[in-house]
């Protein structure tokens, strides 16, 4: 059965950071079969990479860079902290693959899987659990690209790579090396049981309206496309789209609707959703986190939305964010505990915006999660764009919080 310990360590210096991690590990005698890999984006990731890489030669690497610091088990740390997971599974089987997004992330996705696949002696097998981490912006590729190999047959969990302040600096981690804008993904073949479980914290206000249009921006100088599916919201029942949210959410924006630009912070609280689908009557919803504001009254956003598609205000309170955490963490745990098994550990993420919004709230967030889990190492990162199962269908969402129980 699957052995977790979690080991972190904070300093300026990824030199010493890498020295506190190898004084811990030694004395510990740490092995791995799969080891997950947060750290703060301004930390040296090859230097962390080959050090890893060093630490546990036969084991299969997946992680990268979290927004403004991590959890584990021992607590939050700040963006100077890097944090490891180790699952030691003798008996199970774990591969990990990675490349840049390329042209076709779909199909860059099919590739990985395969790949991963192979690597761990698994070829053509269904794994338990895909768990990604990737550059943020072609996430619904990815998880498309997956599908078409694995349905909804099995859950994909992940999250959206991030760095501090939206400005790209954020990297991937995978067994063979580190990527800038690419995608890294495992594939977990457990000896015992996992568990998932995948919630948004905040809650419908009224409003809803009809994306009506849809847009991009193609690279080069052919202008505008429109499609029927995108992150750039044109319109709203056939108004602007920035002017009909901005009403909705009582001139919040109202500064921005001249100029544009990026609205990411002053939104957190209150994103778009779409309606996933009801669970014994409870309505499940998908959150949309509204990015930025165009010149011409488009609201750019961090998922894609459908022409035709309902959406719906929404609004987030600290406590519920915070709270959350270990709702999601109890729910992957008594998943497994229905099944006869005991919780080992636990990989969280948690969304970036989300960790924004709560402020000094997020030291709060160990405890929930430890609350919800039980008295077991986990370590949890912090996301621009999460991914998981709700209700039977793999999706990509914002502002969201994932689990993923390893069982004992």
């Amino acid at each position: 059965m699957p052995s977790i310990k979690t080991f972190n360590a904070r300093a300026a210096s990824t030199r010493e950071v890498i020295e506190q991690l190898d004084a811990a590990i030694v004395a510990e005698t740490g092995t791995a079969s799969i080891v997950f890999t947060f750290y703060g984006c301004e930390h040296d990731e090859k230097a962390l990479h080959t050090w890893v890489k060093s630490r546990f030669p036969t084991a299969a690497l997946i992680g990268g860079s979290s927004a403004g610091g991590l959890i584990t088990d021992q607590g939050f740390m700040d963006e100077q902290g890097v944090g490891l997971l180790l699952v030691d599974d003798s008996e199970g089987d774990y591969g990990v693959a990675g490349a840049e997004l390329g042209d076709d992330a779909a199909q860059t996705a099919e590739n990985l899987l395969q790949q991963a696949l192979d690597n761990c002696g698994c070829t053509g097998q269904l794994p338990e659990l895909i768990w990604v981490y990737q550059a943020p912006g072609h996430e619904e590729e990815v998880i498309r690209g997956l599908r078409k190999i694995v349905g909804d047959n099995c859950p994909i969990v992940g999250g959206s790579a991030a760095d501090n302040d939206v400005s790209g600096q954020w990297t991937q981690i995978g067994t063979d090396g580190v990527l800038a804008n690419g995608l890294v993904l495992s594939v977990l073949f457990p000896s015992s049981p996992i568990a998932t479980a995948f919630q948004g914290g905040y809650e419908p206000v009224g409003p809803s309206g009809i994306v009506t249009g849809i847009g991009y921006h193609p690279a080069g100088d052919s202008g505008r496309v429109t499609a029927s599916s995108g992150r750039e919201i044109l319109s709203i029942d056939g108004e602007p789209a920035a002017e009909v949210y901005n009403r909705w959410v009582n001139d919040l924006i109202g500064q921005r609707m001249q100029d544009g630009g990026s609205i990411l912070a002053d939104t957190t609280m209150f994103p778009l959703a779409t309606d996933a689908g009801h669970v014994d009557g409870v309505s499940h919803y998908l959150l949309i986190h509204p990015e930025s504001v165009g010149e011409d009254g488009s609201l750019r956003t961090f998922c894609n939305l459908d022409e035709g598609a309902r959406i719906y205000a929404m609004k987030g309170e600290t406590l519920r964010l915070v709270d959350r955490a270990g709702r999601v963490s109890e729910q992957a745990r008594r998943a497994l505990e229905a099944d006869g098994k005991t919780v080992a550990g636990g990989l969280v993420v948690y969304c970036g915006g989300c960790k924004i919004a709560v402020d000094e709230d997020i030291r709060k967030v160990p405890a929930a999660i430890a609350e919800g889990l039980g008295d077991v190492p986990f370590i949890a990162c912090f996301t621009f764009g999460e991914q998981g199962r709700l209700i039977d269908r793999n999706v990509h969402g914002n502002l969201m919080i994932s689990t993923v129980a390893f069982a004992g």
